[in-house]
Parts: structure tokens; sequence; C-alpha cells
């Protein structure tokens, strides 16, 4: 099971980091065809299905994802457009759901270690990793690259978010920056809304 939740964030982390490009603020209609290239999580009464773009897949071997998750209990599809659509029971989904929130946590914790983001002393987060704050030494984060941590739970959480469910146009991860001597938030940054800047 590790494997494959390893597969899904690797190719989550590349899928949104191309999108957010394409994004944009206009909500489909109704009668519009549903966007191929997002992820679709369907949670029923005894099984989830997920279906994952065909740009998740790229440079890799799609027979061999598909063999892969079948070692895992998981049913793999690949179809005719080049997605694949896995359906599990809803207890391999809540296996894999905490196997990623494991890995979210280990990411929160490494953060604020100190080893690589020295200006962060702590960092709190919501159950459902939609939102988190780094309470930082202000100085010393405006003066380092430590910004980057924001990006990595940001785009954890967004990870979480779809394979939990939320529908794309829906999820949303807020990163609140707090001084540690004012407890005063000095700046704020919303995912995937901040992918679209850069």
């Amino acid at each position: 099971m590790k494997k494959i939740t390893s597969l899904f964030l690797a190719a989550m982390l590349l899928f949104l980091v191309s999108c957010s490009a394409e994004k944009t603020d206009k909500q489909p209609k109704e009668t519009e065809k549903p966007n191929s290239e997002a992820v679709n999580v369907d949670k029923g009464l005894l099984s989830v299905t997920i279906t994952l773009p065909a740009s998740m897949f790229e440079d890799q071997n799609v027979d061999e994802v598909v063999a892969n998750a079948q070692k895992e209990g998981i049913t793999a599809t690949k179809n005719e457009d080049g997605s694949v659509t896995y359906k599990m029971s809803k207890s391999k989904h809540k296996e894999m759901m905490q196997e990623m929130k494991t890995t979210v946590i280990q990411t929160v914790n490494d953060a604020k270690s100190g080893k690589d983001f020295q200006s962060i002393k702590d960092i709190t987060y919501k159950d459902d990793f939609s939102e988190f704050t780094l309470i930082v030494d202000k100085a010393a984060y405006e003066n380092s690259f430590d910004g980057f941590a924001a990006l990595g739970l940001g785009m954890s959480g967004m990870m979480y978010e779809l394979f939990n469910g939320v529908k794309p146009e829906e999820y949303k991860v807020t990163i609140n920056i707090k001084d540690q001597a004012t407890q005063n938030v000095f700046d704020q940054i919303v995912y995937p809304d901040a992918l679209d800047k850069k």
C-alpha cells in the first residue's frame, strides 16, 4: 500500500505544479464536459473510485502501474484516454488516507525541526490540512528562503484534500505566517491561488 500511496503523492505533486499555470478563475458551466485533466474521486457506499488523468502518467509504463496497484489489492483500469481508474474498498481508501496523513505530519515535523528551516519555531494545522500556521522568528524568516516550507505544506495539503474527495475547483489550503514574538499573522498564502501568481 505504501508504494501506491507514494505513487499517488509523486504523481499528484507533478500534476499540481504543471496544472497550476493552466488554472483560470472561470467556473465551468453545468453544460460543459468535466475536466479530463482533473482528479476524480467518487465515494460510493462500499467502495471508493479515483480516476487520475493521463498527464499524471507521462513517461511511465501504465501497464506496470496497473499491475502494481492490483498487487496491493486495488482494482486498476487503464482507460482509452490514458487515464487510470482505481477502485478500492472504503477500508483500503481509509488506509491510503491514513498513510497520506502520516506523510503530511512527517513533512510538518521535518519543517519545524530547525534543520532546514531555522526561522520556523512551530507549526500548527487543522485535521483536514486545509490550514497551517507557521510560527516563526519574523526577522530570520524574512531574510531566508524558509518560505519554501509553506510551498511544501500547501502542496501536501492540496494532495490530501483531492484524494479525500474535495472537488478540484473547491480545494484550498491557507498558510498563515505568525511572528513568535508578537503572535501577529504578518503574511498569508493561499494555495492553489499562490501558484497562479508565480
